[in-house]
């Protein structure tokens, strides 16, 4: 049997599939897929058919795209919701990744979940860095981004962080006046994650900051890989049981969306890149309070408004031990991705943080 996947120009020849609809990188993906997999020829087979499957299946059409409310550079200010006289609420997703792991379909969106709870809900998409972004490191996606598009709302927003977007967003509260905050799995204790971890992500800098620096920016491809890496088995897996679900079903649809977003998304800048991970994750700036955006320092502790952090127990990716101590915390039983987008997430997530904003003037 010849177990070579079908190539993405191959279905998008047949218009079912775009060329993004296969892991990227694709080759490191063949390489971890056959490594992983030596022993066991019933999972190379389901694993192969599983990729297969899911760079040749149809897309469902994407929800209505929301109206863009105030642009910053590259990066736009999406309204979910409508004025009500309360505080917006913004949230603010990863630069690593598209954002519409918070808007992923029609029956997995916290944004719309949100706007029909009654919040006026706002996304941030960081867009597409350009070629002269290059320099653009974290501080300054909040300074020339994150800012100009908040100082155009009527009242001072609750910001609402997700993993990265957390982080940033805790560094615009440091800087301007914010109703609240809340942070879901935000990287901020950097000395919290795994030493193995901290280790093969500064391995993996090390082998992509000469070539970074010359393009300008991180290639997404560099940033997966990294996340392949930290549970590899994992990464094969998902694609043998995918090929096992039922054509049609909630879970395929369900797989389908959150691969297409995980293997999305623009690159990082340089800069923005080299201070992840040389100062966050190499140095633990922000754990130690040493990051400074426009020239202040960033210290969760001192923040004056209401603050909670959502962590969860089981998170590979930003475990609970990296996130920030703020004034109120959650912790989850729940992944990294699944807290926003699985099927327990509104239950365990949505729900209780829609009372919680309500309660804070959401």
């Amino acid at each position: 049997m010849d177990s070579s996947p079908t190539p993405a120009h191959s279905a998008l020849a047949q218009g079912v599939a775009a060329p993004q609809h296969g892991p990227r990188p694709l080759p490191l993906f063949l390489s971890i897929l056959w490594r992983e997999t030596e022993n066991d020829p019933d999972l190379r087979r389901l694993a192969f058919q599983g990729l297969r499957k899911y760079q040749t299946a149809e897309r469902p059409a994407p929800p209505p795209s929301p109206a863009s409310f105030a642009a910053s550079g590259s990066a736009k200010l999406l309204h979910y919701g409508r004025e009500n006289g309360r505080a917006p609420v913004v949230f603010i997703p990863s630069l690593i990744n598209p954002p519409q792991v918070l808007d992923l379909s029609e029956g997995r969106s916290m944004l719309r979940h949100m706007a029909a709870a009654g919040h006026d809900a706002y996304l941030v998409d960081w867009g597409q860095p350009s070629a002269k972004d290059a320099s653009l490191g974290l501080d300054h996606h909040v300074t020339q981004r994150l800012l100009p598009m908040l100082e155009a709302l009527p009242r001072p927003p609750i910001l609402v962080g997700y993993c990265l977007g957390g982080t940033l967003a805790l560094g615009a509260a440091s800087v301007t006046d914010v109703t609240a905050i809340a942070t879901i799995a935000a990287p901020w204790q950097f000395d919290g994650f795994p030493t193995e971890d901290r280790n093969l992500i500064g391995s993996l800098w090390q082998g992509a900051k000469a070539t970074s620096e010359r393009l300008g920016y991180v290639p997404m491809e560099v940033l997966q890989s990294g996340f392949w890496a930290m549970d590899p088995a994992r990464t094969i897996r998902k694609y043998a049981a995918f090929m096992n679900m039922e054509p049609g079903s909630e879970a395929e649809r369900a797989f389908l969306a959150v691969e297409d977003w995980a293997n999305g998304g623009p690159p990082l800048t340089f800069a923005a890149g080299r201070e992840l991970f040389e100062t966050f994750y190499g140095g633990n700036v922000t754990g130690l309070a040493e990051w400074q955006v426009d020239g202040a320092k960033v210290d969760p502790a001192r923040l004056r408004c209401p603050a909670l952090s959502v962590r969860s127990a089981t998170d590979r990716i930003v475990p609970a031990s990296a996130a920030p101590e703020l004034a109120d915390g959650v912790t989850l039983q729940l992944g990294h991705v699944g807290m926003i987008v699985g099927s327990r997430a509104q239950e365990l997530l949505w729900d209780p943080l829609s009372l919680w904003l309500s309660s804070h003037g959401g």
